[in-house]
């Protein structure tokens, strides 16, 4: 069953789901947008490119309004459809198993993990130029709302905030995630696309891949050796946040454990 309504000039189309919680989905239209470094952002590394981004056009796309949660990847994991990823009980860091954290991104996932519960959601994970698209929201600034980044923007660790773990800033002072949504949404309406959770993209990462994107080719390279995590997460600086920062990972965690990455669905019209 579907509902349609209009928010801001934004599709979001609610997605029943076998799980207690739906997910939203959000249309990011068709159209160009500067890609990479921000103009003014002297943190760039080499792989953002130059300051002021280069032109990528993106076809339209439905991507989803929350980070995947514990409750809705478990209920992959009941119908069958998903793999297990490491638990509360291999790791604290990971909230699938954790007392009162259905409501938190699940976390600790590898990349094929995160791939096939969009799979089986009919969709995929986020191309990385459509995930900083949706990201940026139309800014052209280091974050959404501006230049800097604290925990009124974003889970992070900001160095100064503190909570109910002492002495410790990790996850605005609470050394772990935080439910979804917890912070503002962007322009677009989509929540944690900074902080919380990093998210798995599909790309490979190569050095030079704004300028493949840029030429065209969203998908490449067919092949590598790691894949592109974006987002910043709850337990990294903030610098890690910008909307530009290349993050990478192998695709599988195999004796270490991912407790900052997570990941949202994408979708092809």
């Amino acid at each position: 069953m579907q509902s349609l309504n209009k928010k801001a000039g934004i599709l979001v189309i609610a997605m029943a789901s076998a799980v207690a919680q739906a997910q939203e989905r959000v249309l990011i239209k068709a159209g160009a947008f500067q890609m990479g470094c921000s103009i003014n952002d002297t943190h760039c590394e080499q792989d953002e490119g130059e300051a002021g981004g280069v032109r990528v056009e993106v076809p339209s796309f439905y991507i989803d309004q929350y980070e995947v949660t514990v409750a809705q990847y478990q209920g992959c994991i009941d119908e069958g459809k998903c793999d297990r990823p490491k638990d509360h009980d291999r790791n604290k860091y990971c909230n699938l198993g954790a007392p009162g954290r259905d409501n938190h991104p699940v976390n600790c996932v590898d990349w094929q993990q995160a791939l096939t519960y969009c799979q089986s959601k009919n969709g995929r994970l986020p191309y990385e130029a459509e995930w900083e698209k949706a990201a940026r929201a139309t800014s052209k600034t280091r974050y959404p709302w501006g230049q800097e980044v604290s925990c009124a923007n974003a889970i992070v660790d900001d160095g100064v905030t503190q909570g109910s773990i002492a002495n410790e800033p990790d996850g605005c002072g609470e050394d772990r995630t935080w439910p979804v949504g917890s912070k503002p949404a962007n322009g677009y309406g989509l929540y944690d696309m900074h902080g919380n959770a990093g998210e798995w993209t599909m790309n490979w990462y190569t050095a030079n891949g704004l300028s493949i994107y840029a030429e065209g080719d969203l998908q490449a390279p067919a092949n590598g050796a790691r894949k592109v995590v974006r987002g910043g997460s709850w337990d990294e600086n903030k610098n890690n946040l910008r909307s530009s920062f290349r993050n990478v990972k192998l695709p599988d965690s195999g004796k270490t454990v991912y407790g900052s990455i997570g990941f949202r669905c994408a979708y092809d019209l």
